[in-house]
């Protein structure tokens, strides 16, 4: 049985924030959408001073929506409504008895997202959740769960029957959550006390700037040992290390982390904080660029804040100006260049790792 793609109504306020364009942020959310295997139909931008507090654009605006897809043929006509803003409840609830679409915003989106991508039983754990909480905080009902979007976005997700839960039960299962997620993180904690010593290097950075292709180069990994990698966000949820052998008595242990976006949902942030704490143990952390991107700026700037939030802004830190041989713009003065692709420039962070490091191993 072929499930037809899922329609996108893409709608947005441009609230003219200084310093933060909506052109960037909302091509990246629509190639969230085209992620999960929606087709865009149609986009609204509407400008305005401040979100109407009643329905986000304006209940005229809402009509107006209303009445054009009312007018399109059912073949071409969009399925879903998809929001770049952030809704709130009563919002929601006023857009939904105008517009007869499914509604799905950012955050839901991206929440959905790793609840299809994570793999392992902690990242499954942190990801549900993270679903519950936001629908605790949203107030949202079963009826507006992804999972019932017809097939499409979040029909893989794990978790999909619990989220059918009432309302009364989730703080119940979230509960639960936790008590399991604190199971799962004592045995890493464990585990990680058995391993030798060797310095932790993280890899951090924005979505899709290249982490885990850079991890299989500077790794040398072969086969089934490579780091999953795709061009698309979010490729990578549950972290992935391996050990590099840098030099005579050194060796690293060099993690993958989860990518970030900006203004990653709280609900997100505070899941993950647990996953995202072994940073802390980091020996040096390895900030990615992707400076084929010209919009690399803002994504560099939403890291580093997010950083600051996990209490990792005092970490030693390299910045790494990643796919070089496609550069579009200059890249920082002091970032080392490197194509993950072509292995330009590995040898100089290699050095440069070396350098930070030795201060700190043993005599």
């Amino acid at each position: 049985m072929n499930i037809p793609p899922l329609r996108a109504l893409v709608i947005a306020v441009d609230l003219h924030r200084p310093g933060h364009p909506l052109e960037p942020e909302l091509a990246e959310f629509e190639a969230l959408i085209t992620a999960v295997g929606g087709v865009i139909v149609d986009r609204i931008v509407q400008r305005r001073h401040q979100v109407d507090p009643a329905t986000l654009i304006g209940s005229g605006k809402a009509k107006e929506i209303a009445e054009q897809i009312a007018a399109m043929d059912s073949a071409e006509a969009p399925t879903t409504l998809f929001v770049f803003n952030d809704l709130r409840p009563r919002q929601r609830t006023h857009l939904e008895e105008i517009i007869p679409l499914p509604i799905v915003d950012r955050s839901m989106l991206i929440l959905d997202i790793f609840s299809q991508r994570a793999r392992s039983r902690e990242g499954k754990l942190q990801v549900e959740l993270a679903q519950l909480r936001y629908r605790q905080a949203n107030l949202i009902g079963s009826s507006t769960s992804l999972s019932r979007l017809g097939g499409g976005i979040g029909s893989r997700g794990p978790g999909e029957t619990k989220l059918e839960v009432d309302r009364r039960r989730i703080q119940a299962r979230v509960s639960l959550l936790r008590r399991q997620l604190a199971d799962v993180q004592t045995q890493r904690a464990t585990r990680r006390g058995d391993q030798t010593r060797d310095p932790l290097v993280a890899l951090v950075g924005y979505t899709n700037v290249g982490k885990s292709s850079l991890l299989n180069r500077f790794a040398r990994t072969e086969g089934a040992q490579r780091a999953y990698v795709a061009n698309q966000p979010f490729a990578t949820l549950d972290p992935t290390m391996r050990r590099v052998y840098l030099g005579p008595e050194l060796q690293i242990r060099l993690v993958d982390t989860v990518g970030f976006i900006t203004e990653l949902p709280k609900e997100l942030v505070a899941a993950f904080r647990a996953t995202l704490e072994e940073l802390r143990e980091a020996n040096l952390l390895l900030h990615v660029l992707d400076i084929s991107n010209p919009d690399w700026p803002r994504q560099k700037a939403s890291v580093d804040d997010i950083l600051a939030s996990l209490d990792l802004a005092d970490t030693p830190q390299l910045l790494i100006a990643n796919k070089a041989d496609a550069a579009t713009t200059p890249p920082p003065t002091e970032a080392i260049e490197v194509s993950a692709l072509t292995g330009d420039g590995l040898d100089t962070l290699r050095e440069r790792i070396i350098q930070l490091l030795e201060p700190q191993q043993p005599s």
